[in-house]
């Protein structure tokens, strides 16, 4: 250890790219048995390299100890504090890096920090409402537009009040199909037109009919589990399809609502199909049918993931999105408009 120092200090024909690549490296892999004047020693090493060494050999250095669950924390912190594009992959992608951490970190970062913090995947309740405390409109929006965050009503309220003074926050915030029903009809009193158009859209009915609705909704799925949904859920669906108002409004109020059968019923509705197989299309076939599902009924792409992980949350299944399902998905979207999507559905 005595040795790397004296390197350190004065290399003697030995590159620091290498010296801060082994120091990293040992530190990596053994940072769970060295002692704490070791690893303060290592830490002071690397601090003293790293503006000596390339920014691709530290990127580089970043990136494996971001893919590794046992990597030291007091390393990771070390080098979440070297330039952005070190700390990056690290913020992003960490799992050392836990919620408590994130809160720890998010109280001392700057902005460019805070904001890679918000981009990061699934953050909890407790995160999103220390970000959204933020007046960084980069911090806000990046939040908003995770779309794995997950944001708790008041913090909704929080960053809708924001969306006031903060015009570029108010599109991603329309945008969240999470979004609680009362605020985006708050959030009408100041937006555009468009956007208030949007928001009209994802409330097709009027408010009292729409607080009616939801509140049978409610009646209904309170009373004891039969195997079958219960007529009056039925009945209501059908009342409302008659009426021309059941639309993607309706399933994405629901499924918030955590009116499950509700949502499921409203679906088979929308897409023409049994009740048994719009499970399966929900349930069995994958994000793809998912997401043919949610571009034949005009639900918008941004707000699939939030379909595909509260539907499977409520019935107690894992929720996992990967990057491969993302992209059949956003082929949906791109490929086929809603008669076609809904045709391929039928067809699989």
């Amino acid at each position: 250890m005595a040795h790397l120092a004296e390197l350190a200090a004065s290399p003697r024909g030995t590159r620091r790219d290498d010296i801060y690549q082994a120091v990293a490296s040992l530190y990596r892999a053994q940072g769970q048995l060295l002692s704490e004047r070791e690893r303060s020693l290592m830490r002071e090493i690397l601090r003293r390299l790293a503006g000596d060494v390339e920014m691709a050999i530290r990127i580089a250095t970043a990136e494996k100890i971001a893919d590794d669950p046992e990597a030291p924390l007091d390393l990771i912190l070390l080098l979440v504090d070297d330039k952005i594009e070190v700390a990056r992959p690290l913020i992003l992608r960490s799992q050392r890096l836990t919620d408590a951490e994130l809160l720890n970190f998010i109280a001392e970062a700057d902005e460019t920090r805070q904001a890679l913090c918000a981009e990061r995947p699934h953050i909890g309740e407790p995160v999103t409402e220390a970000l959204a405390r933020s007046d960084a409109e980069p911090v806000l929006v990046a939040l908003v537009r995770n779309l794995t965050a997950r944001i708790a009503d008041g913090t909704f309220a929080t960053l809708v009040e924001k969306s006031k003074a903060l015009a570029g926050l108010q599109e991603p915030l329309v945008h969240r199909g999470d979004l609680p029903p009362v605020l985006a009809s708050k959030m009408c009193d100041w937006v555009s037109d468009a956007l208030k158009s949007r928001l009209v859209s994802r409330t097709p009915f009027e408010r009292a009919t729409t607080n009616e609705a939801i509140e049978q909704a409610a009646r209904d799925v309170q009373s004891p589990p039969n195997a079958e949904v219960a007529d009056s859920s039925r009945k209501l669906i059908d009342k409302l399809a008659a009426a021309g108002q059941l639309k993607a409004g309706f399933l994405l109020r629901v499924l918030h609502q955590g009116q499950l059968d509700l949502f499921e019923l409203a679906f088979a509705k929308l897409l023409q199909i049994d009740f048994t197989s719009v499970r399966r299309v929900l349930y069995e076939n994958g994000p793809r049918s998912v997401a043919l599902a949610c571009r034949a009924v005009g639900i918008d792409r941004c707000v699939f993931p939030t379909v595909y992980n509260l539907s499977r949350q409520s019935r107690r299944m894992y929720p996992l999105l990967t990057q491969d399902d993302r992209i059949d998905a956003e082929a949906v979207f791109n490929t086929y408009d809603r008669a076609e999507a809904l045709a391929r559905l039928r067809a699989s």
